[in-house]
C-alpha cells in the first residue's frame, strides 16, 4: 500500500491562536474550507479538483501534506469533487454521513470513512465538531460547528431556510461562515428558467441577502469578530449588493464583515 506523504513543517504548528481559517473556494463551482489549530488541520468539503485545492493551499502557505480528514457537508459535486482523489493521495478519513456517502458515487474508493450522524457532536483529533441538519435538496445535509479552546465557528453554506434549530447553533461563534446566495430582485429578472428560480427560492433552496440579514439579527451578539458570506451566485448576486444588506444587521457591532468568493483564496483567519 502506497504510503502517504510525509508532514512538512512550516507554519501550522507554530502558532499563537486558536482557530485559523481560510475558504479556499465558495460558489456553484466548487467549495473548500481551511481549518487548523495549528496541530489538527482539515477540510470542509473538497469541491475543486484535487490539484487546484493542492494550488490553493499552498499559494497560502499551507501544506497539504499536513491535512488530517476531510469533512463532507452534503454530496453534491461541487463540494465533493475532489474528496476522493486527496483522500488517496494522503490517506485522509473523510467524515460524512451514511446517506450522503451512499450519494457520492463519483467520491470512488475511499479507504477510510468515518461516518456521523446530525446532532451527534465527535472530534477529529483536538477538534470539536458538531454537525446540524440544514433544509437544502441533498440526502442529508449538513451544517458544522468546529470549537477549539473555547473558540467556536459556524458553517451553513447551502440551505434554504434558517430554521430554529439552525439559528440556535450559530449563536456564541467567533467567526461565522454563512450563505449570502442571492439578491431577489437579480434572481426574478436574471436568464435561470423558472423552475431553477424556484428551487433556489425554496426551503430547501439557498439564502437571499435578505434571508441572511435576518439570521444574523438573530444570532448575533458582541464577541461575534467575523462574519464571511458564502456561496455568492456569480448570476444573481454581486460583492456589494450582498456587503450592503447583510452589514444592516451588524452596523452597531464590531463585527467585521467579508466576502468569499469562486476565484480565488480568501485571507486566513485566527481565532485567538
Amino acid at each position: 500500500m502506497k504510503e502517504p506523504p510525509p508532514k512538512q513543517s512550516g507554519p501550522e504548528p507554530d502558532c499563537d491562536y486558536n482557530l485559523a481559517i481560510c475558504i479556499l473556494a465558495s460558489g456553484s463551482k466548487g467549495n473548500a474550507i481551511f481549518i487548523s489549530d495549528g496541530s489538527t488541520s482539515i477540510l470542509v468539503d473538497a469541491g475543486l479538483s484535487g490539484i487546484e485545492i493542492e494550488r490553493r493551499m499552498k499559494s497560502k502557505g499551507i501544506y497539504p501534506e499536513n491535512l488530517d480528514a476531510i469533512l463532507i457537508s452534503h454530496e453534491h459535486t461541487d463540494h465533493v469533487q475532489g474528496v476522493g482523489v486527496l483522500a488517496r493521495r494522503f490517506r485522509l478519513p473523510v467524515y460524512c454521513n451514511s446517506k450522503t456517502i451512499k450519494a457520492s458515487s463519483q467520491i470512488g474508493n475511499i479507504h477510510d470513512i468515518k461516518s456521523f450522524e446530525c446532532g451527534s457532536t465527535f472530534a477529529i483529533n483536538n477538534l470539536t465538531i458538531h454537525p446540524f441538519s440544514v433544509s437544502h435538496d441533498a440526502e442529508d445535509p449538513s451544517g458544522f460547528t468546529i470549537s477549539q479552546k473555547g473558540s467556536k465557528i459556524g458553517i451553513a453554506t447551502d440551505l434554504g431556510i434558517g430554521t430554529s434549530m439552525v439559528k440556535e447553533h450559530l449563536k456564541g461563534c467567533s467567526l461565522l461562515i454563512i450563505e449570502a446566495n442571492h439578491d431577489q430582485t437579480m434572481l426574478e429578472n436574471g436568464p435561470y428558467p423558472w423552475p431553477i428560480k424556484q428551487r433556489i427560492k425554496s426551503r430547501t433552496g439557498h439564502l437571499s441577502n435578505e434571508d441572511t440579514k435576518h439570521i444574523l439579527n438573530e444570532v448575533k451578539h458582541d464577541r461575534l469578530l467575523h462574519v464571511i458570506l458564502a456561496h455568492l451566485s456569480e448570476i444573481n448576486n454581486t460583492p456589494q449588493k450582498a456587503l450592503n444588506v447583510v452589514s444592516q444587521a451588524i452596523n452597531n457591532f464590531n463585527t467585521r464583515l467579508a466576502v468569499a468568493t469562486q476565484n480565488r483564496c480568501g485571507n486566513i483567519f485566527h481565532l485567538k
